[in-house]
């Protein structure tokens, strides 16, 4: 079972730029083969900090308004959001103990 959530064009406001504290949003797409390569990491590290800051995906195919606000040219994107607000971005297929090192970053933030 995923520990992540999806959201659309439509949720995105409401369940990003509207919530309180950390939110990192993974822009993907099924037929990226480095999106699919963190999708298991990700999972992981969204249970290792559960309560601590959230995950979330958006499919850039099914989703296109989003990215393009947020300027993401190439996935997977990473964005972290703290109040509703861009503060950092990983962009490209990280390790695990890179991505948890960045979402610890912003927890202590």
């Amino acid at each position: 079972m995923s520990n992540t959530m999806a959201v659309t064009d439509e949720t995105f406001a409401a369940e990003v730029e509207q919530a309180a504290g950390v939110t990192v949003v993974d822009f993907w797409a099924t037929w990226c083969g480095p999106c699919r390569m963190i999708a298991p990491i990700l999972d992981q590290l969204a249970e290792e900090y559960a309560g601590k800051l959230r995950i979330v995906k958006m499919d850039v195919d099914a989703n296109p308004k989003t990215s393009p606000r947020f300027n993401v040219r190439s996935i997977p994107t990473l964005l972290f959001f703290k109040d509703g607000k861009v503060v950092d971005q990983v962009i490209g297929a990280v390790p695990k103990t890179a991505l948890a090192a960045k979402m610890a970053q912003h927890i202590a933030a």
